[in-house]
Parts: C-alpha cells; structure tokens; sequence
C-alpha cells in the first residue's frame, strides 16, 4: 500500500494535473468510480495504473471484476495519498492513470462521418467538456479540435464528460483550414454557429441540416472570426424565443448537434 503522499510516485500522479506534465508523458487523470467504469468499457488497454483505497475498492464490484478481466491490478493507498494525487477535493475512492489517445483528423473523416463537431478556440473546460458529451449523446461521430482550444485531457474536461471522451473519437491540435479540407473532401457541409448568421430554423426547413454536416463552434466570449466564418458553407445562429441575451456556448452546440441528429434521422427514416 502506497502510504506517503510526499512519495516520488504520487507527484508523478498528481502532476498529471498540469498541462505540461500530460504533454511530456503522454497519460492524463481519470478520477472516480464512474470515469473509471467508461476506461474499463471501452479504452481498458489504454489504462496504465490503477489506484484506490480499501473501502473505494470494496464498494464497487463492477470494477473489480473489469479490472480482473483486462489483467489490471489496482495498488491501494492511503485516503491522504489518494488526496494528494487529486484534482477534486472528493475523489470517491478510486484513480486511474490513462494513456491519451487522439486520432488523426484524416482518419476522422475516412470513416465518412455523418455529423462532427470542430471546436475553434474554445477555452472553458467546462464547455469543452459539455460539447463533447453532448455530440456523444446526439450520436455525433467525432469531435475535432482546432487552435488553442482546452486540453482535452485537462482534469475539468475529464470530468465534464462524465465518460464520453471514451465513446468517440477526438481529434487534437488541428489547423482549422486543414481540418475544413478534410471535411469537405469528404463530403460534408460544413455549418457555423455564429450570432451573425442566418435563422437555423429556416434553413431546417429548406433541408441544410438533413445532408452529412460538420458542424463549428467557436469561442465563449469572441465567437468565430471572420476567416473562419469564410470557411464555412452556412452561417447560422438559434432563435432566441424569450428575453435571454444570448444562450451558453455548450448549451447552443448542443440543440445546434440534436438539431442535426433530429433531422438526419428524420430524412433516413423517411
């Protein structure tokens, strides 16, 4: 049993909270039962090391017996060890180290995708973490990261999609104009979400969202600039039916995504 929060190996982990950290090692922080539940689903060979208290251990069955299956031990430790590896002040027991595992963004897009979501500059974790749920859920295909949008392995993305970043695809670093290349190659219409653009209620009804479509999200407080809007074939903004000033950035890429998911469905059905 690990027992010495001040040991070498613990800071090893717990500098996994740091960006650099993550960059020079390649592995991210997985915290909690439920995190850990998705690794052990659907990436088990990317887990590199699993950590727990007796009692966090004990209570979940489930995870003992995937961690069983894929040959994973789990080392056990001391709740203050568990503590200090942490990003959360609660971390229920149970801490994974996981090797990062980005795809291209040519190999996104050779798998003809239907719906994506290109994120541009997006810097709340928060947001970034939310889109990427939301696109799982709406059965979105792939998530595409461009510019200096948030580490996708930031602990606060982690957490915020609540195992989705195990579901999809991600893509990371790209260049945006590279990234549009790509999906326009393969033959998607590439739709931008934008204050400035067009009523997307209209252009449901004339049919824009019902073809194979990438969709592009931009900044919280800035949105898109204008050469990224220029790459897009649509602009299109939500309606605001009430007095609301505007709608959150994760909140509009999801009705923006479902409305996508919607109306492909409805035209594959039909």
């Amino acid at each position: 049993m690990l027992e010495n929060p001040r040991s070498p190996r613990v800071r090893a982990v717990a500098k996994l909270t740091k960006r650099s950290a993550r960059a020079e090692t390649g592995l991210f922080l997985l915290e909690g039962p439920q995190a850990v539940r998705e690794a052990l689903a659907y990436s088990p060979e990317a887990i590199v090391e699993l950590f727990a208290t007796t009692s966090g251990w004990e209570k979940h069955s489930d995870l003992r017996s995937g961690a069983e299956v894929h040959g994973l031990v789990v080392e056990y430790v001391t709740e203050q060890v568990l503590n200090a590896m942490a990003d959360t002040v609660t971390p229920q027991g149970v801490i994974a180290v996981v090797r990062q595992t980005p795809t291209s963004v040519s190999d996104i897009f050779a798998t003809s995708p239907r719906l994506v979501a290109i994120c541009q500059e997006i810097r709340d974790p928060g947001n970034l973490g939310t889109i990427i749920r939301a696109a799982d859920a709406s059965g979105a295909d792939a998530v595409v990261l461009t510019g200096r949008t948030v580490d996708p392995y930031n602990p606060k993305v982690v957490r915020s999609t609540t195992g989705s970043l195990f579901h999809l695809p991600i893509s990371v670093g790209g260049d945006l104009d590279d990234v549009i290349e790509h999906a326009r190659a393969a033959g998607l219409t590439v739709l931008a979400a934008d204050v400035k653009g067009d009523d997307l209620m209209q252009a449901r009804a004339d049919g824009a969202l019902a073809g194979r479509t990438a969709w592009l999200f931009g900044n919280e407080a800035h949105g898109l600039d204008e050469s990224a809007l220029g790459l897009a074939d649509h602009v299109l903004k939500l309606p605001i039916f009430g007095r609301a000033e505007s709608l959150n950035l994760a909140t509009a890429a999801s009705v923006c995504l479902y409305e996508s998911a919607f109306t492909q469905r409805a035209a594959r059905e039909g």
